[in-house]
């Protein structure tokens, strides 16, 4: 059975901070969708009034058209890892897994077909206190399939994963995109993302400020930006810019060119006979094109940061610490999760 989530219009306060603010957004099943967002942008108080977790103060959240406390099986409509430590330490993780099971009125028999998914066959007898971050990762997206939902949701899976486990979870989300679920998945970590998210739904100060496919927001980021590599660099700057070019030297030899395709370099070089050894369109990252749509909904910003934003404003790149990539934290509004 295939199932959506479906965001529309929350709004939610804690005090004085706005944490939600008109946050509307579809995850369609039969692929990943990524949401991601500066600390503060919300995406953990979205995720909250998901699961029932919090109330919204305006808007809904459904699952499959309905609110998820008003599901009769929630455990097989929607799976959701939140936090991988909400375990308890001194239970084994077969055991986690049967009282979870339990719980839901599911057969025993699906913990073990759980724990084979998630690869935690061989210490499943041990307890989850010692299990490390990219283990408990494992139990708790264990967790999150026992009903076997057509609509999963998980807040910074790859977190504590080794190279190993981070291949593998990557593999493991298309996966169950491919068997036709919806999969939520936020992240700070924008290359796991560009690898494994069909759709990213962008977040700032509680509300949606990007909402489209991996590959438009790459190709919207990379515009028309061009390598040149030439032995004849000023010529070809002068011919460039003469056709509405903006172009630059980057290295000896290297022109950056914005303005025009590659194609129509290639053309304008060739009729002017210019020389030149290397053409090439710039792709950006997901990682540039994440930047530039935050750069104005980025709450929390260290001095160098204001800095190096102010210098690089036409860049689309931002540098400094204030970005905590890969904590897995987002910093709390006035007491609560964003």
């Amino acid at each position: 059975m295939e199932a959506t989530i479906e965001v529309t219009g929350l709004r939610k306060r804690f005090g004085r901070a706005q944490a939600l603010d008109g946050m509307t957004f579809t995850v369609a099943p039969g692929q990943v969708t990524g949401f991601v967002g500066p600390n503060g942008a919300g995406k953990s108080s979205t995720m909250r009034v998901i699961v029932g977790l919090d109330a919204p103060d305006e808007g809904a959240a459904l699952v499959n058209g309905e609110p998820y406390r008003r599901l009769k099986h929630p455990f097989s409509q929607l799976g959701a890892l939140l936090d991988a430590a909400a375990v308890a330490p001194s239970r084994s993780a077969r055991n986690h897994l049967l009282w979870l099971a339990h719980s839901q009125g599911l057969p025993a028999r699906r913990v073990e077909e759980v724990l084979t998914l998630t690869g935690l066959t061989a210490v499943a007898k041990r307890k989850a206190g010692g299990y490390s971050l990219g283990m408990r990762q494992r139990l708790g997206i264990a967790a999150a399939l026992l009903g076997d939902p057509p609509a999963l949701m998980m807040d910074e899976p790859f977190n504590g994963m080794d190279p190993e486990g981070i291949a593998w979870m990557r593999a493991f989300l298309r996966g169950l995109a491919a068997e036709g679920r919806a999969v939520l998945v936020s992240s700070h970590l924008m290359s796991e993302l560009q690898d494994t998210a069909d759709h990213l739904v962008v977040a700032g100060r509680g509300k949606v400020i990007a909402d489209a496919s991996v590959a438009a927001l790459i190709a919207a980021a990379s515009g028309d930006r061009v390598r040149l590599r030439t032995p004849a660099s000023a010529e070809a700057m002068r011919v460039l810019a003469n056709a509405g070019a903006e172009v630059a030297a980057t290295a000896q030899d290297v022109l950056a060119i914005a303005g025009l395709s590659s194609e129509r370099v290639v053309a304008i070089l060739t009729a002017r006979q210019v020389p030149f050894t290397e053409v090439s369109a710039h792709r950006a990252t997901l990682e540039e094109a994440y930047m530039e749509l935050t750069r104005d909904a980025v709450e929390f910003r260290s001095a160098n940061q204001e800095h190096g934003a102010n210098q690089e404003h036409g860049a689309g790149q931002e540098h400094g610490t204030g970005q905590e990539h890969g904590t897995g934290q987002e910093a709390d509004r006035a007491g609560a999760s964003s």
